[in-house]
């Protein structure tokens, strides 16, 4: 889509949005990519050119994602039925071979074809590769579920050392070769706290952190780790909400500067939230 902006409006937008490309430029960024911004292709079209816009004005971009809808449309075709504990999908020998083959083959190579159509440099990893990610079982109900229990960042380094986007697929390995299924929100948590990222942004189905649910007028803008324990007392922060909150918290333990909870559904959020004035979101700090 055009849109007629004079040239003077132009400058003005690009002037706006230079202090904050000075201040993320040269700054680690990871992205936790999924949700609807995953399933809709203008969306997906759109959150591409964010990333390589961010990458071309030197943020140091890290892309991770999952693919649990395109996993369970694979395992129906293939005639598996997927099954779920506790939000969690159960995943046997077979399936850990599906979600292989599913995140770090098909999805994680279309992420980086698009990201290097829209200008970007790219490079698709998976949690195994390199011994990214280390993985123990979470939960013997599950299967070949993860629990992370190591997280080696040497060969993301090298990558943005080198100016490209790590693409990282969330699939990790142990030390006796087993492949394990690992949670998006938490495996992006834990890279990005040990990546010391200035910014984890979580991209989601939702506005960010409401105090209704059912009210996105409600959103709450910021919060501190302090005031999110409350809102869990409360009952604010409950189902779906509760895991990716948790995830927010634990990479700011790890050394994340903040984390953002955003609304992926909205044109350009990423864009939105790192270079303009409002943001999007939610914002969770330390204190």
């Amino acid at each position: 889509m055009t849109t007629n902006f004079s040239n003077s409006e132009r400058a003005e937008v690009l002037t706006a949005a230079l202090p904050y490309i000075k201040k993320y430029s040269g700054k680690t960024v990871v992205i936790k990519y999924g949700g609807n911004a995953m399933i809709n292709e203008d969306l997906k079209q759109q959150v591409m050119e964010d990333i390589a816009l961010l990458w071309l004005i030197g943020v140091k971009v890290v892309l991770v994602h999952g693919g649990g809808p395109e996993i369970s449309q694979t395992m129906k075709r293939l005639g598996k039925e997927a099954v779920f504990v506790d939000g969690l999908r159960v995943t046997d020998k077979e399936t850990v071979d599906i979600v292989q083959m599913v995140l770090a083959g098909k999805i994680n190579k279309t992420l980086v074809n698009l990201i290097q159509m829209k200008g970007g440099h790219a490079v698709g990893l998976s949690g195994i590769d390199g011994g990214i990610l280390e993985a123990k079982v979470k939960d013997e109900r599950l299967g070949f579920v993860g629990e992370i229990t190591k997280v080696r960042t040497q060969p993301i380094l090298d990558l943005l050392e080198k100016n490209y986007i790590p693409v990282v697929s969330t699939v990790a390995s142990d030390r006796m070769g087993n492949t394990y299924n690992i949670n998006g929100d938490t495996a992006a948590a834990y890279l990005a706290g040990a990546l010391g990222a200035e910014r984890l942004i979580m991209m989601t189905d939702i506005a960010g952190i409401l105090m209704d649910k059912d009210d996105p007028s409600t959103l709450i803008p910021s919060i501190t780790v302090s005031e999110a324990k409350k809102l869990y007392d409360q009952g604010v922060i409950s189902g779906g909400m509760i895991p990716k909150v948790d995830c927010c918290i634990e990479a700011l333990e790890h050394g994340v500067n903040n984390v953002v909870i955003m609304d992926g559904r909205i044109p350009h959020s990423i864009l939105m939230e790192l270079l303009t004035d409002e943001g999007a979101g939610t914002m969770v700090m330390k204190g």
